[in-house]
């Protein structure tokens, strides 16, 4: 399953591995699996980027909608993770340094640092358009994913 940015198996494991951990033990835990989640999203991003891995791997809401489901079906341990996934991996597409975006913000912020003085009206502007463009294309591409899901090969 992919959600965000991840390796699709295609199949859920075939059996469920739960550790428990007491109250002190499950923040470090959690914070440990949010690392190895979002490592393995840049990674994966990566990957796309430089060709090594198909970009067919990006997904969106109708897929979104059919992973939600069937983790639901396998119960509220499984639905909770999907949630966690799908939250940290919004996270991750949010802070790509996209000017429409959080992460675009922030680069402003730093070119603004960098330089002394903050970008130009114009040259912002500019820049949440090229943003827009790119973060229209992502979907687009997130969307022909999705309908070819759907249609049998």
């Amino acid at each position: 399953w992919l959600i965000g940015v991840g390796f699709v198996t295609g199949q859920a494991p075939a059996y469920d591995a739960r550790q428990q951990y007491g109250p002190l033990a499950a923040l470090p835990a959690a914070v440990r699996e949010a690392g190895r989640l979002a490592s393995d999203s840049l990674g994966m991003m990566r990957r796309m980027l430089t060709g090594h891995a198909s970009v067919k791997n990006i997904s969106g809401p109708i897929t979104i909608a059919r992973v939600a489901n069937a983790s639901a079906e396998r119960g509220v341990d499984w639905f909770l993770y999907f949630l966690a996934l799908l939250s940290l991996s919004l996270c991750i597409i949010n802070l790509l340094p996209i000017p429409i975006l959080d992460g675009g913000h922030l680069l402003y912020y730093l070119i603004e640092l960098v330089k002394g003085s903050p970008l130009s009206e114009r040259a912002m502007a500019a820049g949440q358009y090229v943003g827009l463009a790119l973060l229209a294309g992502l979907m687009g591409l997130a969307f022909y994913n999705d309908i070819l899901g759907l249609v049998p090969r």
